[in-house]
């Protein structure tokens, strides 16, 4: 078994479902950081059998409406003193900005510059949002990322 230490001061990305935490990785740029990073695939969890857990050794700011969308089970604790010291449980987000990209081909984000296209939450079941400017429904789908 491979032991990690515990963090003294910084951020523990836990509950991501199994294979979404590279996604999360990549998504977040965490590559790109000059802190600690720590990826852990396939956890044993007895919650949810197998889980993803990302640790940083620092405080940053992470995107919680990207975190949201790609896996809205995560939780993030905030660690100081080598104690959480906060907990926040994400949710898909109500309405996301610049992330998404309208589906209809008549929408006037497909032909003119729209610098972030503004969408609703419109089904949480499926993920499916509506762009603010035809009403048109767009459901998200994790390769809609990047």
């Amino acid at each position: 078994m491979i032991n990690v230490s515990k963090l003294k001061k910084g951020l523990v990305i836990d509950h991501i479902a199994a294979g979404s935490g590279y996604r999360i990785f990549r998504q977040l740029k965490l590559d790109e950081l000059n802190d600690v990073v720590i990826l852990m695939r396939n956890v044993p969890s007895q919650k949810m059998g197998k889980k993803d857990v990302i640790k940083i050794e620092n405080h940053i700011n992470l995107d919680l409406e990207v975190l949201g969308l790609i896996d809205p089970h995560a939780t993030i604790n905030v660690i100081d003193n080598g104690n959480r010291t906060k907990k926040i449980r994400l949710a898909l987000p109500k309405r996301v900005e610049g992330i998404l990209k309208c589906k209809n081909p008549r929408c006037i984000t497909q032909y003119e510059k729209v610098d972030a296209p503004v969408f609703y939450l419109a089904n949480e079941e499926n993920k499916t949002y509506r762009c603010s400017y035809c009403d048109s429904p767009t459901q998200f789908v994790e390769g809609d990322l990047g």
